[in-house]
């Protein structure tokens, strides 16, 4: 059994920019990643994946992104970025680690690896968001033959060629995937089901980044509860620079939400029913804290938190959307809030730390 000032679990982009400012604070930390790899994560999206951040507002503290400042990243420059990250300030990841259960153990934590039990007087989990992919229940209900795949699993238009698709899901992934697809002539039609109400705003803006303006303004970095930061969260989602008539032009057809499904047969809350041969469900991820077994830190089986700091002492959350900011769970803006807490658990470790 090792024991640190503090035990990080997540090696991703929240996990290392917190790395580093344990590191300045002259803390002992380990950082624990259940990938295999520093930036598997991002390596393992699909192909045409890219940020919707320019790269001048997609570095961590400490390290600009290597890319043309206006150009748009794809998911490999930003597995190779973390990966460089990482080395810069000497941030040994634990990578292959999964942990399996986070208990109290005296004034501290215990977490449980495949190799070892891990001791710390403090725990920042770092998980991000993405753990668990989501299929509705109506999935079941389409035949065998139909191929279906969620966002996480896909990669490019090849398996869906020749194919009648359908896209579940009206956020990023599914206006994205389901533009890819479309612009494939070899894949037969392609459906999106939209059960949200998501804004549609363009890229770019007066020949401004959208991001530029939204650093400009505050928006992006505006507390949640402030008024800017209500603002910013109104309505169920935003989509950025993909609006429907662009895709209406590559051939997407629009639907309500998806509510049944029987056979190679969708049905929708509004529109026709429509024969498939294929799904794709953009329709997100839920976290997953099953592996924290301290009640006192959990809601519904949900980790709660304000700002990132547990009602547990010593216990805390990084990279959130809209953990403190709309730039919360955001390569570019994880930063922020990453020197934030730090500075907490830097003040709870005391001048023994280290």
């Amino acid at each position: 059994m090792t024991g640190h000032d503090v035990a990080v679990v997540g090696g991703g982009q929240a996990g290392l920019a917190i790395g580093r400012e344990l590191a300045r604070a002259g803390l002992s930390f380990v950082l624990l990643d259940a990938g295999p790899a520093v930036g598997h994560t991002w390596r393992e999206r699909w192909t045409s994946l890219r940020l919707f951040t320019p790269a001048r507002f997609a570095a961590l503290p400490g390290l600009p992104f290597p890319a043309e400042p206006d150009s748009y990243p794809g998911k490999d420059q930003v597995a190779d970025y973390l990966t460089a990250y990482a080395a810069a300030f000497d941030l040994a990841v634990r990578t292959s680690t999964p942990v399996s259960a986070l208990t109290r153990a005296g004034a501290g934590f215990a977490l449980a690896t495949p190799g070892e039990s891990v001791r710390a007087r403090q725990v920042v989990v770092a998980t991000g968001p993405f753990q668990r992919p989501v299929v509705p229940a109506c999935a079941a209900g389409f035949a065998s033959e139909v191929l279906q795949r969620h966002s996480s699993e896909y990669r490019d238009t090849v398996p869906f060629r020749g194919r009648r698709v359908l896209v579940v899901g009206g956020g990023n992934s599914g206006f994205q995937i389901a533009g890819e697809l479309a612009a494939d002539a070899a894949v037969g039609s392609v459906l999106l089901a939209v059960g949200t109400r998501n804004a549609v705003v363009p890229q770019r803006i007066l020949g401004r980044d959208l991001f530029w303006w939204q650093v400009r303004t505050g928006l992006i970095t505006a507390p949640a509860t402030s008024l800017r930061g209500r603002w910013m969260r109104r309505g169920e989602g935003t989509v950025i620079g993909c609006p429907r008539r662009t895709l209406r032009c590559l051939g997407v057809g629009f639907r309500g939400r998806l509510t049944r499904a029987h056979g190679s047969t969708a049905v929708f809350a509004e529109g026709p029913p429509v024969e498939v041969d294929a799904v794709v469900w953009a329709t997100g991820f839920r976290r997953d804290d099953t592996w924290i077994h301290i009640p006192d830190a959990l809601r519904d089986g949900r980790l709660r938190h304000r700002e990132g700091v547990t009602p547990v002492p010593g216990l805390y959350v990084l990279g959130l959307p809209w953990q403190r900011t709309a730039g919360s769970a955001l390569l570019g803006f994880v930063g922020a809030d990453a020197t934030r807490l730090s500075r907490r658990v830097a003040a709870r470790a005391g001048p023994a730390a280290g």
